[in-house]
């Protein structure tokens, strides 16, 4: 088991939960993670990460599978413009390679937000630190094990 992999497991046990990891094929989008699980793609929440211009901080917007982040809504939540957010900066808060950001785990604290669409879901999955796993949570879960702040930033 990856390091990654025993992180966010670890994150979820600490959080109170019963980890529901799956592995899948290669699941680097949400259509192929919905497709891998027979789920719905807006039931995997994505991790999309942005650097935050004048802080340099990785943000984490979590985005039902067929949403997209608007730039400027997103930029409105978190005061300051965004760009986009290099390998290493998301490697080095996160503790991710891209493709299996996990929303839970973080090697240093991260802002994050959720999109209220995932809320229409009795049980949603997110990356578990793999482009080959995944967990299931509620919205409810994973809005508190996330410490996101539900916030409309969707086009």
């Amino acid at each position: 088991m990856s390091k990654s992999l025993k992180r966010v497991r670890a994150a979820l046990v600490a959080a109170g939960l019963e980890p529901q990891i799956r592995e899948t094929a290669l699941a680097r989008t949400a259509a192929d993670a919905a497709a891998a699980l027979g789920c719905e793609v807006d039931q995997i929440a994505k991790s999309i990460i942005f650097r935050a211009a004048q802080s340099g901080q990785a943000v984490l917007f979590l985005t039902a599978g067929a949403n997209r982040v608007d730039e400027t809504k997103a930029a409105l939540l978190v005061g300051e413009q965004l760009g986009k957010a290099e390998a290493a900066l998301i490697r080095a808060q996160t503790g991710f390679a891209i493709g299996g950001v996990s929303p839970v785990g973080h090697l240093n604290p991260i802002r994050a937000f959720m999109d209220p669409h995932l809320t229409k879901f009795d049980t949603i999955w997110a990356a578990a630190g793999t482009p080959h796993h995944v967990f299931q949570v509620t919205p409810a879960q994973m809005l508190r094990i996330s410490n996101a702040q539900l916030s409309d930033f969707t086009c």
